[in-house]
């Protein structure tokens, strides 16, 4: 979104003085060696940085930034000519914090959007970069704007509220339709709407006490590799789905959902030696069979595929195919299985505000080429963001969903883990899940801990016996505040007859019994987004 003029200030900029630049210099000055300008158009006041001769010429202000809080960013950026990536950071102790970046553009607007946490409370200085030292860099409507963790999480608990849970109203009634007060009510979640699960490797398929820990908990998986190329196909023209197929069957007799992961990967690294070894036809001919022989084999079957994977950080197939091969890729998939949702699945546009690889504003860049697919009807498309943490900036995760989300797309967090010190690591990870969980646009979460004798990849939620690690335990806390876990809801029915509950989505079995009357109903129900006015159930007791 680029506009002809910028929006006022966020929260009337915050600790920032003279966000707006009405007071010409006030709170503002030279970053390094840039000159800087206050300049005066249709009305709008602004500040630019010129002569820049390093990415980090620039304009700057002074800040005071506490440990313990969260700071929300925003500004709004241009650029003297064409486009070029801007991006936010914070000086502080000699160290550089990254807040968020944009690609701003010439003749309008754009709204950088991030945040940041720090360590310890000091003085830093925040300035503006970008690597295009033959552009001017327009500021205007600066804010950051600063909240304590209990506002922080009182946010969640109202977005949880609205777009996790629903009402539930019963009335028990006798069999003359007269109300029965004082009956015994208890609800039982089995299992939880919001979509939640962990990925997983073929030892799943010959460990019953592995079997029982995952399909208690879980509503969704991945598989780590038995569905990649080099898993399907290690010989060319030998392709073998046996243990994918396996490991299908076995979740799908358990009710628990499969992501297709995935049908090429554009890493390099992980391109089987035959594949590498093609060029020309040859190539786009066994690409073409890949994607032709996974997709219609599980076509219908999986509550998404994630196509190209990671193909904003790597371009092996655009190397060889040309750089359109992404997008023809997803045009391929989509038209042999077009009802099932295609996902971009890229790391670091959460993770990492300083990877411009990944960022938000590439990563919409990328989304918009693949909305023009138009073979078999509108490509159904998702946004796959790994979650690959190591120190978790929340509020610069926030804002990248925010941004994400007014796509009006499916956001997933696909891979979550946190690679951290183990005194930190589990608070983190509950950080990362409790941020995605409370945000309306983010529709499921898998985490990347599943457990294999070799070693998980960073990050275990059990032991090799099944009993929960430190990161474990947070996500049954999560999943029983969740009311899964066979969580139970008690209460009473009221004078009128009536009971009510805020229940999180999923689906309930229902007791009511009555001991005077000697009587009891059972009654299973669902209860979804869409039922934001429900009636009173009515029970016959």
């Amino acid at each position: 979104m680029c506009l002809e003029n910028p929006h006022q200030p966020q929260y009337n900029g915050g600790i920032i003085v003279n966000p707006d630049l009405q007071n010409g210099s006030q709170g503002w000055s030279q970053f390094a060696n840039a000159k800087v300008d206050f300049r005066e158009y249709g009305g709008n006041k602004f500040v630019v940085a010129r002569g820049r001769n390093q990415s980090y010429d620039s304009v700057s202000q002074k800040v005071y930034l506490e440990k313990g809080l969260l700071y929300t960013f925003s500004a709004w950026l241009q650029v003297s000519k064409g486009k070029a990536p801007v991006i936010a950071i914070f000086k502080k102790n000699g160290e550089y914090k990254h807040a968020g970046s944009v690609i701003a553009e010439s003749k309008c607007w754009s709204m950088l959007k991030g945040g940041l946490t720090i360590d310890e409370s000091g003085s830093a200085e925040l300035y503006f970069e970008s690597e295009d030292t033959t552009v001017e860099i327009w500021v205007d409507n600066v804010s950051l704007q600063p909240f304590t963790q209990e506002e922080w999480n009182a946010h969640h608990d109202q977005s949880i509220h609205k777009t996790r849970k629903g009402a539930l109203r019963i009335r028990a009634v006798n069999w003359a339709g007269e109300p029965v007060p004082n009956a015994t009510i208890s609800i039982v979640q089995n299992r939880l709407g919001f979509s939640f699960g962990c990925e997983v490797e073929k030892n799943i398929l010959v460990n019953q006490a592995y079997q029982n820990w995952f399909t208690k908990r879980f509503t969704v998986t991945t598989f780590a590799n038995e569905m990649k190329w080099y898993s399907t196909e290690a010989v060319r023209g030998k392709e073998d789905y046996t243990t994918a197929d396996a490991m299908l069957r076995f979740f799908k007799q358990h009710g628990v959902a499969v992501r297709g992961h995935n049908i090429l990967w554009n890493d390099p690294k992980y391109q089987l030696s035959w594949v590498t070894s093609l060029s020309g036809n040859d190539l786009y001919n066994a690409v073409k069979r890949r994607v032709s022989s996974v997709v219609s084999r599980y076509k219908g079957q999986l509550l998404s595929w994630d196509v190209v994977n990671e193909n904003l950080h790597f371009s092996f197939f655009e190397s060889k195919m040309g750089p359109q091969a992404s997008y023809n890729i997803y045009a391929f998939a989509h038209s042999i299985d077009p009802q099932t949702t295609m996902f971009m699945n890229e790391f670091n546009t959460l993770e990492q505000p300083g990877d411009s690889s990944s960022s938000p504003a590439r990563y919409l860049g990328k989304l918009r080429e693949l909305q023009s697919i138009r073979v078999a009807g509108k490509i159904q498309l998702g946004i796959g963001l790994e979650s690959h943490f190591n120190t978790p900036n929340i509020p610069y995760m926030r804002s990248a969903l925010d941004t994400l989300a007014a796509t009006g797309l499916p956001i997933w967090l696909t891979e979550v883990d946190v690679q951290a010190p183990p005194n930190v690591q589990a608070n983190y990870f509950e950080q990362v899940l409790r941020e995605g969980h409370a945000h309306p646009q983010v529709k499921g979460m898998v985490t990347w801990s599943g457990y294999s004798p070799s070693g998980c990849y960073k990050m275990c939620l059990t032991d090799g016996n099944f009993r929960n690690l430190p990161a474990g335990d947070v996500v049954d806390k999560l999943l029983r505040e969740w009311g899964a876990l066979r969580g139970q809801t008690t209460g009473f029915t009221d004078a009128d007859g009536f009971f009510e509950a805020s229940l999180f989505h999923g689906d309930y079995d229902i007791n009511i019994a009555h001991p005077l009357i000697n009587s009891t109903a059972s009654h299973s129900f669902k209860l979804t987004s869409d039922d934001s006015q429900p009636s009173p159930f009515v029970v016959h007791v």
